[in-house]
């Protein structure tokens, strides 16, 4: 992923939506729209959920230091775990308010919400094709791209709505595309924040540790493997250490290729691509995998 163009499409994207929660709060305004208005206040909390996004991304371009030697890239995920918590907040709160709009309809003037819910479309449809390109491989983007998803749907929703309201008077179609929109951006939403958890709580990222097992034991050097850590650090490192069992007699050099070897295979069949072992004679010889428990001694 190229971080200068992200950038730059980071720019576009939030210049945009300042103009469209403009232009829909006027609408709002001057044709009594609520569902403009609603629109216009998740574009609000869009812009802020963007320029988080942003400063997520221009930080975790940062280099690694004495401070974070990791570096900053989870950053990035901190900003896709906010801003997943927001948009199942705003989900919620279209959903309870659409069920209210059966019961209290307003008086809308179809003719200037049309209007401006369609340039509020158009304008939702580019910001959202303008992050599609990188939101597959990274978690932050993904996370704005669902943003600009999501408006771009509740366009659609007002769009429709004001068609029906402009010609037909249909008022209730506007609270049931709603909730529709709704359900659809918490299902999106839900999953953006269960998958940068897993990552702030280092949990495995789908990978199979029995295969891991295999592969290292595959090595005749290695006895047993024990004191094993899989976690995803970010979207482009997957990580691991591991403690392995060896023949006492392995010389600072062959257990130096061993480690290379390993690695090699693993980043192959697995794509874990920063392992870390420490190489054992006896101690944890009879150990598992994963110990359990909080009393016992990796060091």
């Amino acid at each position: 992923m190229n971080k200068d163009h992200t950038t730059k499409r980071y720019v576009f994207v939030t210049l945009l939506n300042v103009v469209i929660t403009i232009a829909e709060f006027l609408g709002g305004i001057f044709s009594g729209s609520l569902a403009l208005l609603s629109d216009a206040v998740h574009n609000l909390s869009d812009v802020g959920a963007i320029i988080l996004s942003f400063v997520a991304h221009l930080i975790s371009r940062r280099s690694r230091n004495q401070h974070k030697t990791f570096g900053y890239e989870r950053a990035e995920t901190l900003a896709a775990f906010t801003n997943g918590v927001i948009l199942i907040v705003i989900s919620v709160v279209l959903f309870v308010e659409a069920i209210q709009r059966f019961w209290e309809p307003e008086h809308i003037h179809g003719g200037i919400m049309l209007v401006v819910s369609i340039i509020g479309l158009v304008t939702n449809l580019i910001s959202m094709f303008a992050m599609h390109r990188d939101s597959k491989g990274n978690l932050n983007v993904r996370s704005t791209f669902i943003h600009m998803l999501s408006d771009a749907l509740s366009s659609v929703a007002v769009v429709i709505g004001a068609i029906f309201i402009y010609f037909w008077n249909v008022t209730w179609l506007d609270p049931v595309l709603t909730i529709l929109v709704s359900l659809f951006v918490l299902h999106e939403a839900y999953e953006i924040t269960m998958k940068a958890a897993n990552v702030l709580m280092e949990s495995n990222p789908n990978i199979d540790l029995t295969k891991v097992n295999e592969i290292m034991l595959s090595f005749p050097e290695v006895k047993n493997v024990h004191h094993v850590h899989v976690w995803r650090y970010s979207d482009n490192f997957i990580m691991m250490d591991a403690h392995i069992n060896v023949d006492r007699n392995l010389q600072a050099g062959e257990l130096e290729q061993l480690y290379q070897k390993i690695g090699k295979k693993l980043k192959e069949e697995l794509c874990i691509n920063h392992i870390t072992l420490q190489a054992e004679c006896e101690r944890g010889r009879n150990d598992k995998m994963i110990v359990s428990g909080h009393g016992n001694n990796e060091n």
